[in-house]
């Protein structure tokens, strides 16, 4: 399976080529990022694993060529035109990137679909499973309980919250039947009042060097319950892109997660 890496100077994409290059299931043949000065600089000297004899490429449109797949972790701006560019030339995608605006959103999914596409918030083993127990236990709770969701991360995040975070009150608000955009709160300040039964809160947080930690809250009168995951390492969120990308290059084209890569749904 040949992937090319878009972004392949950004945190995940660098482990994402640590992790894909010994795999003997996968051929790393393009690095794509959009600094013009590593042009040309083979991608396994600047992340330190040893050449790799791939070339660093500012240009999608050329590496995409001799592609099966195409593992994608920058920013929005850039998603959208690789999106457009995998949809060109009929290459499958998966998608990591978080932060897209509504519009962003709507006009990414417009260019993916005729193509296998994997877009995950998170792509992590743990933090799917994690939303599986959050459908779950929200079916069961249904709105008896108070729903808080707490999200850490690195102080270089540019994004709050956290793609996870959304999508974990996404799928709250989706089982209990209430609309986030009317009652999602993000963050308190001043005096804000009681709390009111069907808001579900979101709280961002940023320090240090964290990867990773979202906490999800279930309160009522006399107890409190959580659901916790904590990434100790982007090798996790590596690892689920990289099995992502073995489901997308044989899939139908259409829209999954990983829900459907890992058969949770």
């Amino acid at each position: 399976m040949k992937v090319v890496m878009y972004g392949a100077l950004g945190r995940m994409g660098r482990r994402i080529i640590t992790l894909a290059s010994p795999d003997t299931d996968i051929e790393i043949t393009g690095a794509v990022d959009t600094d013009p000065s590593m042009k040309g600089v083979d991608i396994g000297d600047v992340i330190g694993i040893g050449k790799l004899g791939v070339a660093i490429s500012n240009d999608l449109e050329t590496e995409i060529k001799n592609a099966d797949v195409v593992i994608d972790f920058s920013l929005p701006h850039a998603t959208l035109v690789s999106s457009e560019i995998c949809e060109k030339h009929g290459i499958a995608l998966v998608v990591g990137t978080t932060g897209f605006s509504d519009i962003e959103k709507e006009q990414f999914l417009a260019n993916v679909k005729n193509v296998p596409c994997v877009f995950a918030p998170n792509m992590s083993v743990g933090v799917n499973l994690l939303f599986k127990l959050v459908r779950e236990t929200a079916a069961i709770i249904g709105e008896d309980y108070d729903v808080e969701i707490t999200e850490i991360h690195h102080k270089f995040k540019k994004d709050a919250p956290s793609g996870t975070a959304k999508h974990i009150a996404e799928i709250i608000a989706d089982t209990v039947n209430t609309p986030l955009e009317e009652y999602g709160v993000y963050g308190r300040q001043g005096i804000t009042g009681e709390r009111t039964q069907k808001e579900i809160g979101i709280h961002a947080i940023r320090a240090g060097d964290v990867v990773g930690e979202h906490t999800v809250t279930f309160g009522t009168m006399g107890e409190r319950f959580e659901l916790v995951h904590k990434l100790h390492s982007r090798d996790a969120l590596a690892s689920g892109a990289i099995r992502a990308a073995k489901f997308a290059a044989t899939a139908q084209a259409g829209l999954y997660d990983m829900q459907d890569v890992l058969g949770l749904n």
